[in-house]
């Protein structure tokens, strides 16, 4: 039967029903701030939202997206292609081009479009993709959708990529390369500086996802290459608009000419409506803020730090680094399941992820912290997971 494949979430959806708990999709009623909200009828400290710098809720932001609404209407009702792409979409990719310090940029609607897009584009039948075996769901979408040979590399492993490229031999021309800059679960950085260095001796183009350090990392914001002093190895550059930035949307920038013209082969481009000018506004004021206030990015990591520090210090197994994603591991579902509605009901909004979508076969707790959140929140959610480990139902993480 045509259902059949999916009769094993059917079952999980109904355990989740029968205990009274919704991890996935749990319905936020009213926002009260970046790190303050109604979920699920419970007032909630908001620690689940990847809002990294709190602009989702800056006034200035919400100003910008309000004037644009006015002048220019609520859509665009067609895609950037058809009679979707207005100036304000021009200005947002010269702007994020120049954050970069490029000179080619392209806005997606989403940043899923911006990922997937790239990556069954830039490479094709006959070239080859090599991806670290973590990679986003919007990169695997995308390499799939390609038509090139795709080779998995052992996650955040250089020696491994190395040994993928020098066995491709001459094919490492047509080779792209893809890795993250944080990744999205247990909050790891990649080793950029090792990757980018397999890349100077095999060859092949490097590609950067980095959705979730764009805005946290590196001396101006522009993320992992840029922290990793690597930059100049760098052929693409992918994100979003739905972390740092506060609004939704996607992009890709590159030093390499060719952008430009492959920005009419992108299906995810080309038949899309384009994103809607109150969002551009919002993003293009997000953008000035990161580049004129870089002591966001410093409240964003004394939080992390001490989140971090915090959750280690109750004996949890935590990521392998600290990073704005502060992810608990646990091994067992259903003491997941308990923990996040446990969390939930103490007033800590979290996300829960279970296989498939770990990056393992553990569930994760997984916090994003804000340079919004307050001393007192942070403390407060580590005070609430020592409440689930006092009353047994977190346990310890003992090393093994």
């Amino acid at each position: 039967m045509l259902f059949d494949k999916f009769q094993d979430m059917i079952a999980f959806r109904g355990q989740l029903a029968a205990q009274g708990v919704k991890p996935f999709g749990a319905v936020t009623e009213e926002i009260h701030s970046a790190t303050e909200g109604v979920v699920e009828g419970r007032e909630v400290i908001l620690a689940g939202t990847n809002n990294y710098l709190g602009l989702s809720w800056d006034p200035r932001c919400i100003e910008a997206s309000r004037e644009a609404a006015a002048r220019w209407g609520t859509g665009t009702t067609g895609s950037r292609v058809a009679n979707g792409s207005f100036a304000g979409h021009q200005a947002l990719e010269s702007e994020i081009a120049d954050f970069y310090g490029v000179p080619h940029g392209i806005v997606f609607s989403t940043g899923y479009a911006a990922t997937m897009g790239m990556c069954s584009t830039l490479a094709g039948p006959g070239d080859v993709i090599l991806l670290d075996g973590d990679s986003h769901a919007s990169i695997y979408a995308g390499v799939r959708l390609s038509g090139a040979e795709i080779i998995r590399f052992k996650h955040n492993n250089p020696e491994d990529l190395a040994k993928r490229l020098r066995r491709l031999g001459e094919r490492v021309d047509n080779t792209l390369i893809i890795v993250e800059g944080i990744y999205s679960m247990l909050g790891d950085v990649a080793p950029l500086a090792e990757f980018a260095a397999v890349k100077r001796e095999y060859g092949g183009s490097l590609f950067i996802d980095e959705a979730h350090s764009m805005g946290v990392l590196g001396e101006t914001g522009r993320g992992a290459a840029q922290a990793a002093g690597i930059e100049a190895d760098v052929d693409f550059i992918a994100g979003t608009f739905s972390k740092s930035l506060g609004g939704i949307g996607g992009f890709c920038v590159s030093p390499h000419a060719e952008l430009e013209a492959i920005r009419f082969c992108i299906n995810a481009y080309i038949f899309t409506a384009s994103s809607a000018p109150s969002v551009i506004a919002s993003t293009r004021e997000a953008l000035r803020i990161i580049r004129s206030e870089p002591q966001l990015r410093q409240r964003l990591w004394d939080n992390a730090q001490r989140l971090y520090d915090g959750l280690a210090g109750l004996g949890l197994r935590v990521g392998p680094s600290v990073s704005p994603v502060v992810a608990v591991v646990l091994e067992d579902r259903d003491a997941t399941l308990a923990c996040w509605q446990a969390l939930l009901d103490a007033g800590v909004y979290v996300n829960m992820v279970v296989p498939p979508a770990s990056p393992s076969t553990y569930c994760l707790l997984r916090n994003s912290v804000s340079a919004a959140h307050t001393t007192g929140q942070i403390d407060t959610m580590i005070a609430a997971y020592a409440s689930l480990k006092d009353r047994g139902l977190l346990p310890a993480y003992s090393g093994a």
